[in-house]
């Protein structure tokens, strides 16, 4: 068996690539063997008697399985959590959340107009003081209080 390891680490090389995934063609030995310099071995990959193997990557079908139940909201148990209710998702960004979506509400509520421009303000300012706990609290408010118009 002649060694080819001169004209795999060339091809290598020259197609910037390990040597693990040069491939030469079985058939061609010979061609390979006499291919000395790196003009020779350029000629034979033009040729196609050696080759490019693919990459080897890691299958991701098991993770993309996983993800869609995580994303049902299964997995998610004590057992699967590794930082704090704050690290997975922190109190601010549930309070921005939380205050955006009742001044959201206000909103519509002001532009459809069963809610005045001094109700909204107000409204307004009770929510960025943490007034209310969420967006139904607020609706409750509102109902109670009798702010709603047309309601």
């Amino acid at each position: 068996m002649v060694t080819l390891s001169p004209q795999k680490r060339m091809a290598s090389k020259m197609l910037k690539i390990g040597s693990s995934r040069v491939w030469m063609d079985p058939k061609s030995i010979e061609d390979i063997s006499e291919a000395v310099t790196r003009e020779d071995v350029r000629k034979l990959i033009k040729r196609n008697v050696i080759q490019k193997k693919t990459a080897k990557s890691n299958s991701r079908s098991r993770f993309r399985a996983a993800k869609a139940q995580r994303d049902k909201g299964r997995r998610k148990g004590q057992g699967s959590r590794k930082g704090t209710r704050n690290a997975r998702e922190p109190r601010k960004d549930r309070w921005v959340k939380n205050v955006r979506s009742m001044r959201k509400a206000i909103r519509e509520m002001r532009d459809s107009g069963k809610l005045s421009k001094k109700d909204y303000r107000k409204l307004y300012s009770q929510i960025k003081g943490g007034v209310f706990h969420n967006k139904s609290a607020l609706i409750t408010h509102l109902r109670d209080s009798g702010l709603l118009k047309g309601d």
